[in-house]
């Protein structure tokens, strides 16, 4: 058992409470979701008992827990439930789950975004589900009056062996109401977890794939229009004049109007780089589309028409010169390469990527003269309501924010552009309407992930031992280098430098942001380095973490070497690593980002000429697995969608123009293009969890590129890899 104070959110307990005028709210404030019903109950409840704003308890012992986080394909849906059920201890089809909408009063942290859900919630939810334990228990001692030392629970059923009494969960749900919040709790020993480390179907699996309506593109209310959007039709323009005549006078069509989307008071989240649209509202997104089309607009230049060469251009000047103060320098790393006995010097490049989301993008919204109600998929609520309130005029308390399913989000959904855009168009229309985006909307207004070059250089003494490490990163609006990160800590002497390029072009957080293309380049370099140094690659990357375990350099390091060093010994003997595999061309890779260790040995092979993917191996040390079935899933999507954009995704411009508008010339991966096989080992720690969601993603760039250097003797610095030569065949 785990001690564990209450008091430490006591104030958040009295808040909550006082702020949804009675009954008894526990400040979880991390609670996210559980499991729907599947099948009809078999018997009807004909009342609900609130034990705290998360859990719901029937006279039938049916729980509901509620879902405030966003649900993004990550199975937070699904796992954080789980984590609530099992110090509540309540049988699992017994819970259901009801997703919440945008409530600051009683749930924090309503975002889906940096795989933070169940890192951050952990403790709450176990507290939450051992509250409300200890109050139903509680009650019962009180009911049979017995010592609540002598009563056990299981499965939702309370018990005095003593006595032989028994009783349900719901039938002292509502005195349990009553009972003071507990100033300490007793938390489950993770060896006796029943639930939590247990494969545990999507609680959504079943509506998902019969077609139930759960996503925002599913939304429907009574008298509502669609709504489409026409933006300029490259950076750096605005909205002229437009003529509307034809596309009013055709079927179906209410009005076509311009609108602006910007709020007053800008959150980080209101990235948008065409704030100024022409609407088109009509019956059906068919009339609609075709309405779009009969649409003339003029458009201007207002910022010069950026190209990719310009950005190619700008990036190589940045590059070349240094960034200005560096991030973090240890040691004298200037003398160091003047005397190193060897340098390694590589640039590695890679391109505006789009988010792509399977769902379009999309957003219902109602406003009226005195309230506004906002329904969609959306991964940072709090953020929408606060820009709407701006952008309206509207009191916060007078927005509401309902949260649909969302199909695909990697980053594009944290920013809600298109919610205001659904608001502003609804207000002028005097309409609900669903804002429904086309591939080519989204594919062509920017939010991309920025286009990086980074620098390495490593010098080797006599001895072929790495004693300086130089790291300059840049990148549009940003540079990628995490000044902190391996292999800081593992050299006397280190120097990282960053630094942002400007341009009109909009850019926004991707799949494991920076790390999406840093862990790729990085680990590549380290490959090369180890082959000057004539030591096998694994090899070479555990004697930098012995340095940093036994003697590390700095005290900012944001990584646990000893952990690190875990997870690429672990693919090492599960990947049979130092065994001769004929035919077989071999990468690996590591890297630590959101708080999880991820290892990976990527096999290829050669068939008519061409490299094939045949098999990943991959170790993840995230700490206890909740839910090993979505864990899984998670990590070879990831590792799926990495190998994707790697080899083949890229977003280039001409005058200011996305030269890829859909899939027709935006190549995403296909089912053919996958791994064979995909293999996943855990650290099993006991480590309270970290991130999952976006880890395994990162270095499966680098596993590639080593592997297919093997394969054809060409390195790879620059993505896609598939527009190298050596790759193609």
């Amino acid at each position: 058992m785990t001690l564990i104070k209450t008091k430490f959110n006591r104030r958040s307990f009295l808040k909550v409470s006082s702020a949804a005028g009675g009954g008894m709210l526990l400040g979880f404030n991390w609670m996210v979701s559980a499991k729907p019903m599947t099948s009809p109950m078999d018997h009807v409840p004909l009342e609900w008992f609130d034990i705290n704003a998360f859990i719901r308890i029937s006279d039938t012992g049916t729980v509901t827990i509620m879902s405030p986080n966003p649900e993004i394909g990550q199975n937070v849906k699904t796992a954080m439930p789980m984590i609530v059920a099992e110090e509540l201890d309540v049988d699992w089809k017994n819970v259901v789950v009801e997703q919440a909408p945008l409530d600051t009063s009683k749930y924090a942290h309503q975002i889906a975004g940096g795989s933070q859900s169940i890192r951050q919630g952990w403790q709450g939810l176990r507290m939450a589900g051992a509250a409300a334990r200890r109050m139903l228990m509680e009650t019962a001692a009180q009911q049979w009056k017995v010592p609540f030392s002598e009563l056990t629970t299981e499965k939702g059923i309370i018990s005095h062996k003593k006595s032989g009494k028994s009783i349900g969960y719901g039938e002292v749900a509502t005195k349990a109401s009553s009972i003071q919040v507990p100033e300490e709790l007793e938390l489950k020993d993770p060896k006796d977890f029943k639930l939590i480390g247990k494969a545990t179907k999507n609680v959504d699996g079943r509506k998902i794939v019969t077609g139930k309506p759960l996503f925002g593109l599913d939304y429907k209310r009574e008298g509502m229009l669609i709504a489409m959007i026409a933006h300029p039709p490259a950076f750096g323009m605005k909205i002229k004049d437009f003529d509307a005549t034809r596309a009013k006078s055709m079927p179906g069509i209410k009005d076509v109007f311009k609108v602006q989307t910007a709020p007053s008071e800008k959150q980080w989240s209101d990235v948008n780089a065409f704030p100024e649209l022409v609407a088109i509202v009509g019956e059906s997104t068919w009339q609609v589309m075709k309405a779009k089309r009969a649409l003339k607009v003029n458009w201007e230049v207002v910022s010069p028409a950026e190209s990719s060469e310009d950005h190619n251009i700008a990036l190589e000047q940045a590059i070349a010169t240094a960034p200005g103060e560096p991030s973090r320098k240890d040691g004298d790393p200037e003398m160091a390469f003047k005397n190193a006995a060897k340098v390694i010097e590589k640039t590695y490049d890679a391109p505006f990527l789009p988010h792509n989301t399977m769902e379009p993008m999309n957003f219902f919204a109602h406003v009226t003269n005195d309230k506004a109600e906002l329904m969609g998929p959306i991964q940072t609520p709090e953020n929408l309501r606060k820009s709407a309130s701006s952008l309206l005029g509207l009191p916060e308390d007078k927005i509401s924010v309902g949260m649909t399913r969302m199909g695909g989000g990697f980053g594009r959904r944290l920013y809600g552009n298109f919610g205001l855009e659904a608001a502003a168009i609804s207000k002028k229309a005097q309409a609900p309407i669903k804002l429904v985006y086309s591939r080519e909307d989204d594919m062509s207004q920017g939010t991309y992930r920025p286009a990086y070059k980074i620098k390495y250089r490593a010098a080797l003494d006599d001895n072929n031992v790495m004693t300086a490490f130089h790291v300059r990163g840049v990148g549009i609006h940003e540079g990628p280098a995490f000044a902190n990160r391996y292999p800081a800590g593992t050299v006397p002497h280190y120097l990282a430098e960053n630094k942002g390029v400007e341009s009109n072009i909009s850019t926004g957080a991707w799949r494991a942001p920076r790390s999406n293309f840093v862990a790729g380049a990085e680990q590549s370099f380290l490959d090369e380095v180890a082959e000057a140094a004539g030591k096998d690659p694994i090899d070479f990357r555990l004697e930098l973490f012995d340095k940093a375990i036994n003697n590390p350099v700095g005290k900012e390091n944001d990584y646990d070497p000893a952990r690190y060093a875990g997870v690429l010994k672990l693919v090492r003997e599960k990947s049979g690593w130092d065994k001769e595999m004929p035919g077989v061309y071999r990468g690996v890779s590591a890297y630590f980002c959101h708080n999880s260790y991820v290892a990976q040995v990527v096999d290829v092979v050669m068939n008519d000429g061409k490299p094939k993917v045949k098999k990943v191996w991959c170790a993840v040390d995230c700490g206890i697995v909740v839910n090993p079935e979505g864990a899984i899933n998670q990590v070879e999507g990831g590792i799926v969608d990495g190998i994707g954009h790697a080899m083949y995704g890229t977003i280039t411009f001409k005058d200011g123009v996305a030269d890829q508008s859909n899939f027709n010339n935006y190549h995403l991966i296909r089912s053919k293009e996958a791994p064979v096989e995909v293999e996943t080992f855990f650290v099993e720690n006991g480590i309270d969890p970290t991130g999952l969601g976006e880890p395994s993603l990162p270095p499966i760039i680098g596993a590639l590129a080593n592997a297919l250097y093997k394969a054809t003797g060409t390195r790879l610095y620059r993505q896609p890899f598939s527009q190298e030569p050596a790759v193609v065949g």
